[in-house]
C-alpha cells in the first residue's frame, strides 16, 4: 500500500533526526518507528497477560507476604 505521511515542521524534524542518527533514509527511519513501536506495543501486552496470569496463581500469596 502506497501513501502519503504528511508531518509538521517538529516531527519532520524529528525523523530526520532519527535518520541521521540511524544513518538510513527518511523511509527507512520512518519504517524502523512504526516497526519499534508495534514490537513495543506487543511486548507490553504480553507483560500484561503475564502479570495478569501470575497474579491469578499467586495474588493470594503475594498480597498475605504483603500484610506480612
Amino acid at each position: 500500500m502506497a501513501m502519503n505521511l504528511r508531518l509538521d515542521d517538529e516531527d519532520s524534524a524529528l525523523l530526520k533526526a532519527l535518520a541521521e542518527a540511524e544513518h538510513v533514509s527518511l523511509h527507512e527511519a520512518a519504517l524502523r518507528a512504526i516497526r519499534r513501536s508495534a514490537r513495543e506495543l506487543a511486548h507490553t501486552d504480553r507483560v500484561r497477560e503475564a502479570t495478569a496470569e501470575m497474579l491469578g496463581r499467586w495474588g493470594e500469596v503475594l498480597d498475605r507476604l504483603g500484610h506480612a
